[in-house]
């Protein structure tokens, strides 16, 4: 049996227990989180797309274990690689799984602990028959008794009481499942009269040797490759390998002995105050070994002998060839005990047979004697139906010989026809790869159809969501739409009251402004005159302005004013600072006026320039009134 049969034992018991309605099929939510756990237990790299892609929710039901294997076969079983994984891990998931569902301990001190039964478990399915659902013929249950009471120092002797067991419980026909085993050890009908501890440590020994292939182990000293010293170290061998510990709680491992073909094992004669050495030779190094005793360093000398021979013969382990000899022994049994029964009915019924012969030959004796009188009295008749049957016979042998021509020409035309319905049956094979290659083409499509519908679908929903979306959207833009009309024509009538409201306001401001051209044209026509005036008075100045000079004055520095007394009368200190003010204040103003132009109306300024020519020309009376006096 190959490892991937040892693991599908496990993982059927974990599929069963999963199967909790006993349909024989498991929801693919529950495979998937079991195809997980078997991923981290067997060490392979997790796949998550095809786990996803496989366990898809596609609405078809749970899954059969024919429909679980295909993914189980390719994704897992064919990926896992022996010594890659710890057993113990991966049987103790699968066993928690079935345990919670069929396994049920004794409420009462048994004699076998929870981990006790996990074990036993363990070894019920390595011995177990390769079929579904797991059983072990009795001759495998009393080996593995057997086995305990050897590992505890003692020997069974029960097997009779098995024999009655199983003789009494017809239904078993020869053979346990997993759950009846571990009833019957936990009874200690078969067990006795070890006792629980005694028994744990006999369960122990075995599942090592069993199932995690420990063929020896034991303390031994072992020389350094480095310091040269000797180390007592806790061994443990193996089919491929001899691992070595610190101590046997096998926490911290010191080192590993990898065995092939080309290894070898050799006795050493006592040195260095050791003895009972031996070594190991391997393609690499050379590992010095001391064991306890003579006899220890024989039996590990022979189990690594045996573990090299199993690596030059690539088989797995002294145990599963054990167990398929054993196999093949009951099979050599049952093939024999079948030869022996059909030999005895053989012999039976040619023993009937020769009974009805000597009967057959009693009534024919008998007939004969009959016979042998009928003749003399039948024999003229015999003849003469002799003859008349040799006639019928030559007929029918002429008919026979003309039937066998028409059957010949029967038979070549059948010929000719077969020919042509091989021909016919070709052609029909032919189109009916053709049909199974259209039927797969049809299914893929569907499949791909079926594909695109779902996305179809989904789109189809999310466009209806956006649908649904853009109907409230415009809902809520009509009622924005209704009030913005609202408010427009608010506003339209309150711009129309506004725009009437300065309509009149324009028409007022319209008459302010007729009323105030009216009153511009008025002061115009003043100012007008107002300057004629001035410019009237201003040439009358002018004239009176300009005295007579004498003659002996003209070469004197001029004035501003001329009088009968000569340049510079009359003008006393305070009117020519006034004078010089005047001056000043009408250059200033002249050059403050220019740029203000452009931003004052021709009649401000016309005023202001009439305002200064009658300022000035009353200064101009008062002077000259000054003069007159």
């Amino acid at each position: 049996m190959d490892l991937k049969s040892e693991l599908l034992k496990s993982i059927w018991y974990a599929f069963t227990a999963l199967d909790l309605e006993k349909s024989g099929k498991v929801s693919k939510s529950q495979l998937k989180v079991l195809s997980h756990n078997l991923y981290t237990a067997l060490n392979i790299p997790h796949d998550p797309t095809a786990l996803e892609d496989h366990f898809r929710d596609d609405n078809n039901g749970p899954v059969s274990s024919y429909g679980y294997m295909p993914y189980l076969n390719k994704y897992i079983l064919d990926k896992v690689q022996d010594g890659n994984f710890v057993k113990e891990t991966f049987n103790d998931l699968c066993w928690t799984l079935t345990a919670k569902k069929n396994y049920k301990p004794s409420k009462g001190q048994g004699l076998i602990a929870e981990r006790d039964a996990f074990k036993l478990w363990c070894l019920f399915n390595f011995l177990s028959e390769d079929k579904y659902p797991p059983i072990v013929v009795q001759e495998e249950v009393a080996y593995l008794l057997r086995r305990l009471f050897m590992a505890t120092g003692q020997e069974w002797l029960h097997e009779e009481e098995l024999m009655d067991y199983f003789t009494q419980n017809l239904s078993l026909s020869g053979a346990v499942t997993v759950w009846q085993f571990l009833e019957l050890m936990e009874s200690g009908r078969l067990t006795k009269p070890a006792s629980k501890e005694s028994l744990a440590l006999g369960i122990q020994s075995v599942f090592e040797e069993l199932v995690l292939d420990v063929m020896q182990k034991g303390y031994m000293w072992k020389k350094g490759n480095v310091r040269r010293n000797w180390n007592e170290r806790w061994f443990v061998l193996k089919a491929s390998h001899v691992l070595y510990y610190v101590n046997e709680d096998l926490k911290e491992k010191k080192g590993e002995i990898h065995l092939d073909q080309d290894s070898t094992v050799e006795a050493l004669l006592d040195k260095e105050g050791r003895r009972c050495l031996f070594c190991i030779k391997t393609a690499n190094r050379t590992y010095e070994l001391s064991a306890s005793d003579t006899k220890r360093r024989q039996e590990w000398m022979d189990s690594i002998a045996t573990a090299i021979w199993l690596q030059t013969e690539n088989k797995s382990s002294v145990q599963k060839e054990q167990r398929q000899r054993r196999r093949e022994q009951r099979q050599q049994a049952v093939h024999r005990r079948l030869e022996k029964r059909v030999e005895e009915e053989r012999l039976l019924e040619l023993q009937q047979e020769k009974e009805q012969q000597l009967w057959e030959l009693e009534q024919l004796r008998q007939a004969q004697q009959e016979a042998q009188a009928l003749w003399h009295t039948k024999d003229f008749q015999r003849m003469k139906q002799h003859e008349e049957l040799q006639q019928a016979l030559q007929r029918q042998l002429h008919e026979a010989q003309m039937d066998k021509l028409h059957m010949q020409l029967e038979m070549e035309q059948k010929e000719l026809e077969a020919g042509a319905q091989r021909h016919r049956i070709q052609e029909l094979e032919e189109m009916q790869r053709g049909l199974q290659q259209a039927l797969g083409a049809e299914i893929q499509a569907r499949t791909d159809e079926q594909t695109v519908r779902s996305a179809q679908t989904r789109l189809l929903q999310e466009e209806e969501e956006k649908l649904k979306e853009l109907m409230k959207l415009k809902s809520e833009q009509r009622d924005l739409i209704e009030q913005s009309w609202q408010e427009k024509r608010q506003l339209q009538e309150d711009m129309a009251s506004k725009v009437q409201a300065l309509q009149q306001d324009m028409e007022e401001l319209r008459e302010n402004r007729q009323r105030n051209k009216q009153q511009l044209a008025v002061a115009e026509r003043k100012r007008r005159r107002a300057s004629r005036y001035v410019k009237r008075w201003n040439v009358q100045l002018n004239r009176l302005m300009q005295p007579i000079v004498p003659g002996d004055v003209q070469n004197q520095p001029s004035s501003d004013i001329l009088s009968h007394r000569g340049g510079g009368a009359f003008l006393s200190k305070e009117f020519s600072i006034k004078k010089a003010n005047g001056k000043s204040r009408a250059q200033t103003q002249d050059k403050s006026d220019e740029p203000k132009a452009s931003t004052k109306s021709p009649m401000v300024t016309s005023d202001s320039d009439d305002y200064e020519n009658i300022e000035e020309h009353m200064k101009n009376m008062s002077l000259m009134g000054a003069i007159s006096l």
